[in-house]
């Protein structure tokens, strides 16, 4: 018996080795069944396709993201659940979970990677049709230090109490912890509002040509990436206050962290790039 506890690593839950077996589940067949409902329906509603007589409109997408997003949650709640109850995060677990984060997080640098290759093609080789310039003489830009210096301001702050947080939690700081958190999520919630207001004061739209069509995918694309980085955050904030992080198991948090930070960085190339950059007159 001696041995035997000398060669076989026991983890917290009891399981004499330090893989995670996960048990069967329904979700991950759910969830892409709901995912192709989302993406076709989205598809057949933006080409007005019907099938027969029957025109989808665009109910099957909203169904389809409803799903998505109750897979989501249950899913992710079975996760904290084998974390926290179950005790299957050994060590071993908790590294491939960091791996799989940071390859998220790489794949996520080349969707963003897409969108500044087609402003930089546009802006620094412009096209005939637009007279040669960057940015188009009907095109009126934004001030980037109006607004958009507002908002970065506000990434970058809320970059400061993210880290605070992670700070927090290593040192055992309950209080801190919640504190600095609810002032991440807001700050990620006043992000958002300001973009709203920036897009509502726009003197163009998605469809004024290759100017509109790149800043409002990029853009837009980044907005969307705040408000899921705060709703993660939020999470972080709720399972803080039940007590789920210590300094030695708090990989949630430390995921969050990392994803709200990749938030920050994007931002301030699109700050540099599109909002600087791009106000710059009339640019041959």
């Amino acid at each position: 018996m001696s041995e035997h506890h000398d060669t076989v690593e026991f983890t917290d839950s009891g399981i004499p080795q330090p893989w995670h077996l996960v048990k069967p589940s329904v979700w991950p067949i759910l969830g892409a069944l709901a995912a192709g409902l989302m993406m076709g329906g989205a598809v057949l509603f933006m080409h007005k396709i019907k099938i027969g007589t029957v025109d989808l409109g665009v109910g099957w997408p909203l169904i389809g993201l409803a799903g998505v997003l109750t897979i989501m949650f249950v899913w992710w709640r079975d996760v904290i659940r084998e974390s926290t109850v179950e005790r299957a995060h050994s060590a071993v677990v908790k590294i491939g979970l960091r791996y799989g984060m940071a390859l998220f997080i790489a794949s996520e640098v080349m969707f963003f990677s897409a969108f500044f290759w087609a402003y930089y093609s546009a802006a620094l080789f412009p096209p005939e049709v637009l007279g040669g310039i960057w940015p188009p003489a009907n095109i009126k830009t934004f001030d980037p230090f109006d607004m958009p210096f507002i908002m970065t301001l506000i990434l970058l702050l809320s970059g400061t109490t993210v880290t605070w947080a992670h700070h927090a939690v290593v040192e055992g700081d309950q209080k801190n912890l919640v504190k600095a958190l609810a002032c991440t999520v807001a700050l990620g919630f006043s992000f958002t509002c300001c973009q709203a207001y920036e897009y509502h004061h726009a003197a163009f739209s998605l469809k004024s040509g290759m100017f509109g069509s790149t800043f409002f995918m990029a853009t837009g694309f980044h907005g969307l990436h705040v408000i899921i980085g705060t709703i993660f955050l939020a999470v972080c904030l709720w399972r803080a206050t039940k007590g789920h992080f210590t300094p030695t198991s708090h990989f949630g948090l430390e995921a969050a962290a990392w994803y709200w930070h990749f938030v920050d960085v994007v931002w301030l190339f699109l700050f540099v790039s599109i909002y600087w950059y791009g106000s710059s007159p009339n640019l041959e």
